[in-house]
């Protein structure tokens, strides 16, 4: 891969630990659907090197998460050396979303601006949490911003009013000292 490619990969899951003899590892997928990572093939993982690509030649379900085999990975030993790596693909793998829909890693590290407040800056989005009533933007302050503080900001059409991504920023409706 080269170095102007790593810029459009992003981390989908990670490598664990080996899970028998036979070099399968153990896989946790970032994605919704925990399958659908084996959709998004090849996989990239970081060594000494650079990034090396991993062919994957089998999977299965497994409890919360994916059993995978590599391509000439055929023991435990082998397997070891790709465990606690995350797995990285290229983004033009994924899906296009309907229109004013997003993906999580397009809204980290946009500006997010205050529209109760005359436009003040409020941060700047760090990540995204997911806590089963809806989803929060994690929005860390910085010497552009108002203050340093950490909001939570949930994303909902109540407070998240608009979302450009040419401009970089995300507009809301939001009290900075709720």
């Amino acid at each position: 891969m080269s170095k102007s490619d790593t810029l459009d990969i992003l981390v989908a899951g990670r490598i664990t630990a080996v899970f028998g003899i036979q070099g399968w590892v153990k896989v946790f997928s970032y994605t919704d659907q925990v399958q659908s990572l084996c959709d998004y093939r090849p996989w990239w993982v970081e060594t000494s090197g650079g990034l090396q690509e991993l062919e994957v030649d089998d999977y299965k379900r497994h409890g919360d998460g994916l059993l995978v085999h590599f391509k000439g990975t055929d023991d435990r030993d082998d397997a070891k050396k790709w465990c606690q790596r995350d797995i990285h693909i290229k983004k033009d793998l994924l899906p296009q979303l309907p229109p004013n829909d997003f993906y999580w890693h397009e809204l980290e590290g946009l500006k997010v601006v205050n529209q109760f407040r005359e436009d003040q800056i409020i941060g700047f989005v760090d990540c995204l949490l997911e806590t089963g009533a809806n989803d929060v933007l994690l929005v860390k302050g910085n010497d552009q911003s108002i203050d340093q503080e950490e909001r939570l900001i949930p994303y909902s059409d109540e407070f998240v009013k608009n979302i450009n991504l040419a401009e970089r920023t995300v507009y809301v409706v939001w009290d900075p000292d709720f």
